[in-house]
């Protein structure tokens, strides 16, 4: 073969190896930056890459995060973090994208999009709100993490993690153990959280609440009524360990009950003090809806503590409410759900407990303790003055208050006082705070008048003084 021919075969193969890569090119998304980063990173066509998925909560955007960012520090960047730029994004997901790119050319290579959620009531972090990184698998080979947070206005609920490879196996021992490291860096555990509704399709919202710091001196009630109610809670929390030894269940209900203002709340904010270590959550009123979330919550986080006031709208007898409500059934899956293993306390309160279902109130294993939170007798009113006004000039004579009081509640006297006090700095609104028998005698009559009639019924009182 002559020189020319060699030539020529040569030029003909040359030729087709760059007929091949460019059709690779464009099968891999016609020179799409985007979809080069992708399958520059994987080695492997898109058409050849898989992905995992995992919804989460919206409120578990930032332990996503966290566990992502506990993965990337063991195993490396590969690829920095790239976002994705054009088309619907809010209706689709990030595989879906990178499909629509690869085919059509509607999204590319972008900036990363960043969103500010909180971590704790005055602490907030920068999570990925839509981001792809590139590392590896725990075997060594190539995958692509990614984050999606939650877009309630285009419909999407849920924060989504999701995790491209190769194979199967590489991407699913990835997201477990990105999961891993969520369960030991999840940045609810040890906070107080309630749940509510956002403002925006009425979905569930977690809200992030300072643990409250009282001491028992700040907790007026009768002799041996605070220590019963400590050693059925801390008690337990205390010596949980030694107990589980013993054979003992951990989990526990308990059911504070009595008129309204009388300081059940109170009371469980004070519990909830004296439990810095453990996880709270708190549903009220309409977020009742969310007992079974919140109970999985309590679970996973333990130790915890689940805090239901006004249990009774959602636990009414079912005689008297003319059958069960599907909430009362949720309320009681989660309380026999929880094992009772779990180091996970009940807290509920009601203001009607005659009323309470009886599966609830009777059945051992779902409440184990009910104490009445009585309206404070004559001791008790003078104890809640002093405590009301440990930051003020107190010189009145309390006994005829005390005298007169009989039969309010705890919210009666902290607002007699307050009134008391505004009566002080309206005479004199340069001097501190000074609260005389004037003052004090003035702001009963006040609250005593015909005219307050509802204010005392809003504030539990039932004493002689006025209707309750």
């Amino acid at each position: 073969m002559g020189d020319d021919e060699v030539f020529g075969t040569e030029l003909a193969r040359n030729l087709q190896r760059l007929v091949k890569a460019a059709a690779g090119s464009a099968g891999s998304g016609n020179g799409n930056e985007l979809i080069d980063r992708v399958t520059g990173h994987l080695g492997v066509p898109l058409a050849q890459a898989l992905v995992v998925t995992r919804n989460f909560e919206d409120w578990e955007h930032a332990t996503i995060q966290a566990g992502v960012d506990a993965y990337l520090a063991e195993h490396g960047v590969g690829t920095d973090w790239f976002g994705i730029v054009g088309g619907l994004r809010g209706h689709e997901d990030l595989v879906g994208m990178l499909f629509t790119a690869k085919q059509h050319g509607h999204y590319e290579l972008g900036a990363v999009d960043y969103a500010t959620v909180a971590i704790g009531p005055d602490e907030a972090a920068d999570v990925v709100q839509l981001g792809l990184v590139g590392t590896t698998a725990p075997d060594g080979s190539p995958v692509l993490v990614g984050v999606r947070g939650a877009a309630p206005q285009y419909g999407q609920v849920n924060c989504r993690l999701e995790v491209i490879a190769e194979n199967r196996r590489a991407a699913t021992e990835t997201r477990d153990r990105i999961e891993a490291f969520m369960t030991e860096r999840d940045v609810l555990r040890g906070q107080v959280i309630a749940f509510g509704l956002s403002e925006h399709r009425n979905n569930e919202l977690v809200t992030f609440l300072p643990r409250p710091e009282l001491s028992s001196e700040d907790v007026v009630l009768p002799d041996g009524i605070l220590e019963s109610i400590e050693r059925h809670t801390l008690g337990i929390a205390e010596y949980g360990a030694r107990l589980a030894a013993a054979g003992q269940h951990l989990k526990r209900g308990l059911l504070l009950h009595g008129q309204p203002g009388t300081g059940k709340t109170h009371t469980v904010r004070y519990l909830m003090g004296q439990l810095p270590d453990c996880t709270v959550v708190i549903l009220t009123g309409s977020a009742m809806r969310f007992i079974s979330k919140a109970a999985s919550l309590a679970r996973r986080l333990q130790p915890s503590v689940m805090v239901l006031e006004d249990v009774d709208l959602i636990a009414e007898d079912r005689d008297l409410a003319h059958g069960p409500t599907p909430l009362l059934f949720s309320l009681l899956d989660a309380m026999d759900g929880v094992g009772g293993d779990a180091d996970v306390t009940f807290l509920l309160t009601t203001n009607r407990a005659s009323s309470l279902e009886k599966a609830l109130a009777d059945r051992p294993g779902r409440v184990d303790l009910a104490v009445e939170v009585p309206l404070p007798d004559a001791a008790g009113r003078e104890a809640l003055l002093r405590l009301y006004s440990r930051d003020l000039e107190l010189t009145a004579d309390l006994a005829p208050v005390v005298e007169a009081t009989d039969g309010v509640t705890a919210s009666f006297m902290k607002e007699l006082l307050r009134r008391a006090s505004l009566r002080a700095l309206a005479l004199r609104p340069d001097d501190p705070v000074r609260v005389g028998d004037p003052e004090l005698t003035e702001a009963l009559a006040e609250m005593n008048d015909s005219r307050s009639s509802l204010t005392r019924s809003l504030l539990g009182s039932h004493g002689r003084n006025g209707p309750g």
